[in-house]
């Protein structure tokens, strides 16, 4: 097991890494302030509905970093009868529309990869690193839809504050699996592996994130 003197060093690295990998990222068009607020609920809608049944085979993610890039994409979408009906959900208890120009609906299929390069894929260490900024390393900053991120050594992985509880994915599926898991807050602060506890105090926390196309 590192030390914490090694683990802070480390941390510390990566969060240098993150901002002045940040610093060389390509501006994308902004969502302004309204249309941020939209976006979070419709993005955790996305991943709320992964949760609880996966509508349909479209929904099935194979990792935490494919998860948000596709709740990031399907929110910026035209969620009219035909999205309705291929995403296997009704008209009831939706966001409001994301009003958006053909610009900023494509802002999750040019995701920065590095080295001026933009694509529909990035993993989850670039979508921190170019995509995203560092809100804080404490969770209470954090806002539904926001990125929670730890890195293991070997692994990275992503977690979405859901705003009451955090929602992630396995990495693992199977024909009866999608992958997707749920725990609060409170379960989270008491997780037997320590690792996983999103406390400042973790070295392997590296905290709150935010994607950068989001004005708050």
């Amino acid at each position: 097991m590192e030390s914490t003197v090694t683990g802070l060093i480390r941390t510390l690295g990566l969060m240098a890494l993150f901002l002045g990998g940040q610093a060389f990222a390509v501006e994308t068009p902004a969502l302004d302030v309204q249309q941020s607020q939209v976006f979070r609920a419709w993005f955790v809608r996305i991943a709320e509905e992964q949760l609880s049944r996966g509508p349909s085979p479209r929904w099935y993610q194979q990792d935490c970093a494919g998860l948000v890039r596709f709740a990031a994409n399907e929110a910026l979408k035209v969620h009219n009868e035909k999205w309705l009906r291929s995403n296997g959900l009704s008209n009831r208890y939706l966001p409001p529309e994301l009003e958006l120009s053909d610009e900023q609906r494509r802002l999750a299929q040019q995701w920065q990869q590095g080295g001026g390069k933009v694509g529909p894929y990035v993993n989850a260490i670039k979508l921190i690193q170019f995509n995203s900024r560092l809100v804080g390393r404490d969770v209470a900053q954090a806002r539904p839809g926001d990125l929670m991120f730890f890195d293991q050594g070997d692994d990275q992985h992503l977690m979405i504050w859901m705003g009451r509880y955090i929602a992630y994915h396995t990495g693992t599926t199977t024909p009866t699996d999608n992958g997707m898991r749920s725990a609060s807050l409170q379960q989270l602060m008491n997780w037997k592996d320590t690792r996983w506890i999103p406390d400042a105090a973790n070295p392997n926390f590296i905290g709150v994130y935010r994607l950068n196309f989001l004005s708050q």
